[in-house]
């Protein structure tokens, strides 16, 4: 019962880093009828490219050894020897189609997933050893599938079979007469005929079964919400701690920026939802906010900026704009040049006693 609430509860598509620790597991969507497709189609391959090749390879050392047999020393040394030459010939003649046999297997494999270096499958599992996971493995979905991936592939390959072969029944009863070198040749043409229509067959068998093989997979690594919560903080970091964080450098942002508004040349206010503090000294390219804020920061900066006598200019406007596009020691935006040079101008006039100038 718990392993069906856990299996209910992971209702949320795996993420990402999921995927590649499955895969890091050796745990990864492997679907046995591709392996045998190219396997088959391999051999198919082999055998109407080299059929000819290998009878010859064999058929010429066997008749000489047959043809000399009185040569042969049948002592220790000379079986060694005889063996040795057996062993060669064999090589030679069939080194390249056990190749070709062997890249189609492995491209089997590579073909579904990328290579695996994981050496957890070998671990022992109790699961592998309890009875009520083994009852599952019977009667659950994946021997439901294979049972009928068995059931309809006797099907087919019967079908597939008598297609081929029934028209040629025939010239099969009458094999009996032929010569015995002739009949290599007929039972070859069959054969790969019968291999191109068994691999068309389990073409569409591997495709489907690997389709079911994802589905498979792809539901086992189906996470919780627990699971995604829990993945967000080992990959992103606590949530409290992330946000602890950052309001340890909003405070010391905001102490910098209060410990700059004694600097500042004017203060451009809402009233008193927003406040732009500005810097500006001759040689400057423009001026600089050195502090901004709304509401209660905004209440601090006025505060600070009327114990050190600093102008405060009421400019509903400017304030805002400034607000939303200007950040801290950075220049105001050129759209802004005018109306500032204005203010700044007016506070300049009155530092210098210019009383009757107006902005």
């Amino acid at each position: 019962m718990a392993d069906e609430s856990d299996t209910a509860d992971k209702t949320e598509d795996p993420t990402q880093k999921r995927l590649d620790d499955a895969h890091d597991r050796g745990d990864v969507v492997k679907s046995q009828e591709i392996t045998t497709w190219f396997m088959i189609a391999g051999a198919t391959l082999v055998l109407s490219a080299f059929s000819g090749s290998i009878g010859g390879g064999i058929l010429m050392p066997m008749r000489n050894l047959i043809a000399n047999s009185w040569m042969i020393h049948a002592d220790g040394p000379g079986l060694m020897a005889l063996a040795h030459s057996l062993e060669y010939v064999l090589i030679a003649t069939l080194g390249v189609p056990l190749l070709m046999l062997t890249l189609a297997a492995i491209a089997g494999n590579m073909i579904q997933h990328r290579l695996v270096w994981s050496g957890d499958s070998l671990k022992p599992k109790f699961s592998k050893v309890s009875p009520m996971a083994g009852a599952k493995r019977i009667f659950g979905k994946q021997a439901a599938a294979n049972f009928g991936k068995g059931v309809f592939k006797v099907v087919a390959l019967g079908t597939v079979m008598t297609a081929v072969l029934w028209p040629e029944r025939h010239r099969l009863e009458a094999m009996v007469r032929f010569d015995p070198a002739a009949i290599l040749g007929v039972t070859t043409e069959l054969t790969v005929h019968l291999l191109v229509a068994v691999v068309a067959m389990l073409a569409v068998v591997a495709i489907a079964d690997y389709f079911f093989q994802y589905r498979q997979w792809f539901e086992r690594q189906k996470m919780s919400l627990q699971e995604m919560k829990e993945e967000f903080k080992q990959s992103e970091g606590d949530p409290h701690v992330k946000g602890r964080i950052r309001q340890l450098r909003q405070a010391r942002m905001k102490k910098r920026m209060m410990a700059a508004v004694p600097k500042a040349s004017v203060i451009i206010t809402n009233p008193t939802h927003y406040a732009v503090a500005l810097s500006y000294e001759r040689g400057m390219p423009a001026p600089v906010c050195v502090a901004k804020g709304v509401d209660t920061v905004a209440f601090k900066i006025r505060e600070i900026a009327g114990q050190h006598d600093i102008p405060i200019v009421e400019n509903v406007a400017l304030a805002r704009a400034l607000y939303a596009t200007v950040e801290i020691d950075d220049e105001i935006p050129v759209e802004h040049y005018h109306a500032v040079a204005e203010i700044i101008g007016y506070v300049m006039g009155l530092k210098r006693g210019l009383s009757g100038w107006r902005a």
